[in-house]
């Protein structure tokens, strides 16, 4: 696992390559605290930071060709490179380390482009090749690492992280109105846009390629898109579904340093888990490891504990009484734009605690996009839809016209979207002042309606029902955008690598090739996965409500965090170049008299105010070390 950042194109000095190259590194040292390397030539610098994980001796990037006309860093694991690495010896190549790095630069050689679809895991890499003058950046299938570029007029520059362009002085720090409305109603940026308006990210299954006389390209190699398979059995679905999940777990153990677990409890971790417990055997016990909070409503430590003792891990339990400010702080700091999920709270929290023993964790992160778990699903395809066009813009003119707090108007509101309109608002929060938002016109008109904010996922999925429609528009924008995302820049932050075995491309493809009534029956989801793991967990598992990985958000803007609000009111707040003072004075009156609970809309205007303000201050490019010490910020009770 490492942080990767460089250019192609740039024609500077080699003294300046080697300090903007530096400095580039340096910001995202948390990511890999072990090593760094560069390669600086003409028209190209590319650098990372390391954290060793394989090949920990001889496993040092760039990693280079036999001749040296080709080299790469990367980011992430390549589960499948034992294989690969005796494919090319067998094919006539001369490979000097025993890292997953290097069977990159040799697949290059045989297969140029392609060379992706040989590759199993998460990764983000960069690529020169000398005699072409041409730079290669590609990302994983489903977006498990990240990777940004930043366009030029004589090249591209590349980088894990925004960090890394904001320690340049040359990188202007325009802020896209575009994305900032996207993000108020999503609470994160979807790809392919970043907060900058000079930065994209790659979107998941792409590549990027640059060179002078053809600019920059960009190539969907891979969709999580499938049809349906016609007829299938679902005994015969079961079984195959346990095969790939034990495949892709015993992949994804492939380390050469301490390794373990985050388990919640859930079905999801419990079944990851189970399956690294028999590929494991008596061999090496499993570490898992778990967060709860004091209040019962968002602890899941005792669920975790059940499991633990039920499949024999050894396994550490933490209560948590956070100084809910500083954590906030520490946290918004560690995203390099405004991300605004909560449950990155908890997230930082388990995985400090699982640096302390070992170096990468496995999670269950992606059964509910793969398998119908979220209930957002069932709940959508419970509702009536209006099928007249004219019928819904009456039904919304009357709810807009009426107060914010009328009996029935969310209901009107709902009634007036179409059925993509109406899923959105499960996921998304009106921008608009006349919908209830806080945005202003500008913001709001920049992103456009509930109606079509995710139509260029759902025209994708079109082909399918509309539960699997949904599914497939999760795992294209929520999953990457904001999951995938928590889970990258949370672990990173701490210096742990987290892998996530459910998404498996080979796993993937299957789950989204299943018809969705072998995923939601009855009204409840993941009913191929409960079959297929029942035999490995504890019945229990296999019956407890779904509970989300959350914090007491609510309270802690009723009380700890109360003073951040009301510096967010402050007429001299960064949010007011973007939002609706009234609106926001509303929402939060609102909340702190329990009229409403508009901890999501607060959160996320919180969120941006401290974002902004570390963006201003230079905090976000801080140096960082995993070990650094946060004195009286966070206490961890030991659980009984």
């Amino acid at each position: 696992m490492c942080g990767i950042a460089g250019y192609g194109g740039w024609q500077c000095s080699r003294e300046e390559s080697e300090s903007d190259l530096r400095r580039m590194c340096a910001a995202i040292r948390h990511r890999g605290p072990d090593d760094e390397g560069h390669y600086v030539a003409p028209g190209v610098a590319m650098g990372m930071r390391r954290l060793s994980v394989i090949d920990v001796a001889g496993g040092t990037q760039p990693v280079a060709n036999e001749d040296g006309s080709i080299q790469v860093v990367f980011n992430g694991e390549i589960y499948n490179y034992r294989e690969l690495r005796d494919m090319l010896l067998r094919g006539g190549h001369t490979l000097s380390t025993h890292s997953d790095t290097e069977t990159l630069v040799h697949l290059y050689e045989d297969e140029q482009d392609r060379l992706v679809h040989r590759l199993r895991g998460m990764f983000a890499f960069a690529m020169w090749d000398a005699r072409r003058e041409r730079l290669l950046i590609a990302r994983d299938r489903l977006g498990i690492k990240p990777l940004y570029y930043w366009e030029t007029p004589t090249g591209v520059a590349f980088a894990s992280e925004l960090k890394s362009f904001l320690a340049l002085d040359r990188f202007p720090r325009h802020l896209d109105p575009v994305a900032l409305g996207e993000y108020l109603t999503l609470g994160y940026v979807p790809q392919p846009r970043s907060i900058f308006e000079a930065v994209k990210k790659l979107s998941p299954g792409h590549l990027l390629s640059w060179d002078r006389e053809r600019g920059l390209q960009l190539t969907e190699y891979w969709s999580p898109v499938r049809d349906e398979m016609p007829k299938i059995d679902a005994r015969e679905a079961i079984e195959e579904l346990q095969r790939l999940l034990a495949e892709s777990v015993r992949y994804h153990l492939e380390a050469d340093v301490p390794l373990g677990a985050f388990l919640s409890g859930g079905i999801d971790s419990s079944a990851v888990v189970a399956h690294m417990v028999r590929e494991m055997g008596d061999s090496r016990r499993v570490r898992t490891f778990s967060i709860g909070f004091d209040e019962p409503e968002f602890n899941e430590a005792p669920h975790a504990a059940e499991v633990a003792r039920a499949l024999g891990t050894e396994h550490t339990e933490l209560i948590v009484r956070a100084d809910a400010d500083a954590l906030v702080g520490e946290v918004v700091r560690s995203f390099d734009e405004p991300f605004a999920d909560s449950s990155a709270l908890p997230t930082y929290l388990v995985s400090r605690l699982a640096r302390e023993q070992v170096t990468v964790a496995l999670s269950g992160d992606g059964g509910d996009e793969l398998f119908g778990g979220y209930t957002r699903y069932t709940e959508s395809l419970r509702r009536h839809e209006l099928r007249s066009d004219s019928l819904r813009r009456l039904t919304g003119g009357v709810a807009r016209r009426l107060p914010h707090a009328s009996p029935g108007r969310n209901r009107l509101l709902d009634l007036s979207r179409t059925r993509r309109g109406r899923y959105a608002a499960t996921v998304a929060a009106p921008l608009a002042l006349a919908d209830g938002g806080v945005a202003l016109a500008s913001v709001a008109g920049s992103v456009g309606h509930l109606d079509v904010l995710l139509d260029r996922w759902f025209d994708r999925a079109a082909g399918r029902d509309l539960a699997t429609q949904m599914m497939l528009v999760d795992t294209m924008s929520y999953l990457p955008g904001d999951i995938l995302t928590k889970v990258d820049r949370m672990s990173m932050a701490v210096s742990l690598e987290a892998r996530v075995p459910l998404l498996d491309h080979h796993v993937v493809e299957f789950a989204m090739s299943l018809p969705s009534s072998l995923k939601i029956t009855n009204g409840t989801g993941k009913w191929i996965l409960r079959q297929a793991i029942a035999p490995i967990v504890p019945t229990r598992v296999l019956e407890r409500p779904k509970q989300g990985f959350a914090v007491p958000l609510r309270r802690w803007l009723r009380r700890e965090l109360r003073h951040r609000i009301t510096q967010l009111l402050r007429p001299q707040s960064r949010i007011y170049d973007f939002v609706d003072a009234s609106g926001v004075q509303r929402i939060a009156s609102e909340h702190h008299v329990r009229r409403r609970d508009h901890s999501m809309l607060l959160w996320r205007l919180l969120v941006l105010d401290l974002w902004t303000g570390c963006l201003e201050s230079g905090e976000l490019i801080r140096p960082t070390s995993h070990d650094e010490s946060i004195p009286g910020r966070i206490t961890f009770a030991r659980a009984s």
